[in-house]
């Protein structure tokens, strides 16, 4: 079982780096583009088309490693005003409705990916880029973090601290 967590700990933590590298993808081609178009040259369609990848791959791919880390956004405001007892329970309810709504969006990503794979699906804009290897990450992505929001669920951390404001 230990291995299991490790290997699954490691691939959201993998997931976390590639997201991590793209964003220099991105804040690079962003550079050239602009660089190129202050000098009077016209960008490369694909530069413009990775860009735009880039933007959903950083998007799915960090998402889970944010839900780990507590760094996706969420607000203290009324936990904060809550009794402990129930400051704990309005955050398991939270954590269990983030669950139950990634898991939705997991199953439809599952759908799509497979819709994809039986048209053969292109993106044809700059090059031709398999679709399934853009909607392969709302699947992969939607379904750790509903295992990740689960923790919230079940473990002994809560979601909400119960301290409003900014606490880093």
């Amino acid at each position: 079982m230990a291995a299991l967590y490790k290997t699954y700990s490691m691939l959201v933590y993998a997931m976390a780096v590639v997201a991590g590298t793209t964003l220099v993808w991105l804040m690079v081609s962003v550079i050239i583009s602009v660089s190129m178009r202050n000098l009077g040259l016209q960008p490369a369609a694909w530069l413009f088309t990775s860009a735009e990848y880039s933007i959903l791959y950083i998007t799915m791919l960090g998402a889970p490693w944010l839900v780990r880390e507590k760094g996706h956004v969420h607000i203290e405001l009324v936990t904060s005003a809550l009794p402990e007892n129930l400051r704990k329970v309005v955050s398991r309810i939270v954590a269990v409705s983030c669950v139950l709504t990634c898991l939705i969006l997991a199953w439809k990503g599952v759908d799509l990916f497979f819709t994809n794979i039986e048209r053969g699906d292109f993106d044809t804009r700059a090059y031709y880029y398999p679709r399934w290897l853009l909607t392969i990450n709302f699947p992969l992505s939607f379904g750790i973090m509903a295992i990740e929001f689960s923790r919230f669920v079940v473990g002994s951390e809560l979601m909400h601290t119960g301290e409003a404001g900014i606490h880093e």
